[in-house]
């Protein structure tokens, strides 16, 4: 009996929240306000993350800088104060390594306050086939692009959970939702991101924490550098995104408490094609040959 009520709550609820989706569609929330919020970024000295840093810091939030281009993130606290009038504390520091995670962790604490806003964005890209990854640069992109992220939760989350309130944001990227030719270490490492801020929302969820938003971003590339020489067949369906832009939706996405953002929107049909070939592989010779051009399609969108 328990089974089928329960059954029946799933039903209910999948219908509620799909008619408030359908809603969301032409009437948005409301954006939330984030002036006095302290928001951390890492990765802040160049690209996408410099740009999430002006325009948070455009909206009145405090800003902590961290990035291991010393230079790079003192030149992003400097454009800060020159274009917005605010102080941004600036940390160096190499988020892949634990220890100094913990140590740079507790010196935010104590200077700053407790970070309100988390926003793993640092990452790093080899480029290279998987047989021509050196060893050190495969362990490197695992512990920037996905372990790094549980060293900071392990900082930082506690102090929003006493507070039942803060913002984890993982920036993640569409190579984490599909694979990617050529990318092998670094899908592998986005797949991790994804999944690990997927579990912990289910995770706050289950403590009863509704007061820690979260929101998981997966980008298509992004025209910053990191991915300079990528390319797209089809520029119109699946564009190489503008940092400008990517920083608009990803700082829009926070503010409505968005939990999923995929940019651009074609990344959706990649992702259908992909379930159809999951939920047809192997049943028959048919069904394997429509496998192939499923797989093709998606390899010819995101090559």
């Amino acid at each position: 009996m328990n089974f089928l009520l329960e059954t029946l709550q799933v039903l209910l609820m999948s219908l509620v929240y799909s008619l408030e989706a359908f809603v969301r569609l032409f009437i948005p929330p409301r954006k939330k306000n984030v002036s006095g919020e302290i928001v951390l970024l890492t990765g802040a000295g160049s690209g996408i993350g410099r740009l999430m840093a002006l325009e948070f810091a455009r909206l009145g939030a405090h800003l902590v800088l961290w990035d291991i281009n010393e230079d790079g993130n003192k030149e992003t606290a400097r454009m800060i104060k020159e274009t917005h009038g605010a102080r941004a504390y600036t940390y160096t520091c190499d988020c892949s390594d634990r220890e100094e995670v913990y140590r740079i962790a507790n010196q935010v604490k104590r200077e700053v306050g407790d970070i309100t806003i988390l926003i793993n964005n640092a990452g790093i890209v080899t480029g290279k086939k998987f047989l021509e990854s050196p060893d050190s640069l495969i362990e490197k992109s695992m512990e920037v692009n996905s372990l790094s992220h549980f060293w900071m939760y392990k900082a930082f989350l506690p102090a929003m959970i006493a507070a039942n309130h803060g913002h984890l944001v993982s920036i993640a990227s569409s190579a984490g939702l599909i694979g990617v030719n050529g990318l092998a270490d670094y899908c592998a490492s986005k797949f991790a991101a994804v999944g690990f801020a997927e579990s912990m929302a289910l995770e706050l969820l289950a403590m009863g924490c509704d007061g820690v938003k979260t929101t998981i971003v997966c980008p298509f590339f992004i025209n910053t550098g990191m991915f300079d020489g990528a390319n797209t067949k089809w520029p119109r369906i699946m564009p190489i995104l503008e940092p400008e832009y990517a920083c608009r939706k990803i700082v829009d996405a926070v503010r409505r408490e968005q939990v999923y953002v995929y940019m651009p929107r074609s990344i959706y049909i990649a992702i259908v094609l992909k379930k159809l070939s999951e939920n047809y592989t192997g049943t028959c010779l048919q069904c394997q040959r429509l496998l192939e051009i499923e797989s093709a399609c998606i390899s010819y969108l995101t090559q």
